[in-house]
């Protein structure tokens, strides 16, 4: 992303549409990217709102991630990983159990386990999304350069349109 769109989605207070390739047409193919955080429950409200309004299909993803020792097969960390995966199936399950107690409409749900940047990116292309939805957590530049952004990493690689909503 240019200069300017990083620092609209870094500090709006609205949820911003980074359209980089291509624009949303509705009914669009929406892919929400969830974690349970507190700012993923602001992208799936304004997810299942705008999908509601628009009679778009929303698929659901959560993806695990895998510590570099949890690996499948390597070096005896099986068990490890399908705990991680495990703890990963269940998260994206309540989170579809809130978004169907409130009405929303689902039309899958998706696990992934890996880079959660990747594994959104590559998803959405198999899909053929319009549009990806996630929350940002609008770390600092400190944090942001040592952590790294999932957000802005999915905004930068994406095809399509990336909507973040933050706090």
């Amino acid at each position: 992303m240019g200069s300017v769109s990083n620092a609209v989605v870094r500090h709006a207070h609205r949820p911003v549409v980074v359209a980089r390739w291509k624009p949303v047409a509705f009914p669009a193919k929406i892919l929400l990217a969830t974690d349970g955080s507190e700012e993923a429950t602001l992208a799936t409200q304004t997810t299942t709102d705008l999908g509601e309004r628009t009679g778009s299909e929303l698929h659901v993803v959560h993806v695990g991630e895998i510590p570099p020792t949890h690996y499948p097969d390597r070096y005896g960390y099986r068990a490890l990983y399908e705990e991680d995966e495990k703890e990963a199936r269940q998260l994206l399950e309540a989170q579809i159990e809130k978004m169907k107690a409130t009405g929303a409409t689902v039309a899958q749900a998706h696990l992934r386990m890996g880079r959660a940047d990747e594994e959104v990116v590559v998803l959405a292309e198999e899909l053929g999304v319009d549009l990806i939805a996630m929350g940002g957590r609008g770390l600092g530049g400190v944090r942001r350069a040592l952590i790294g952004s999932v957000s802005d990493s999915v905004a930068r690689h994406a095809h399509c349109p990336v909507l973040v909503a933050r706090k």
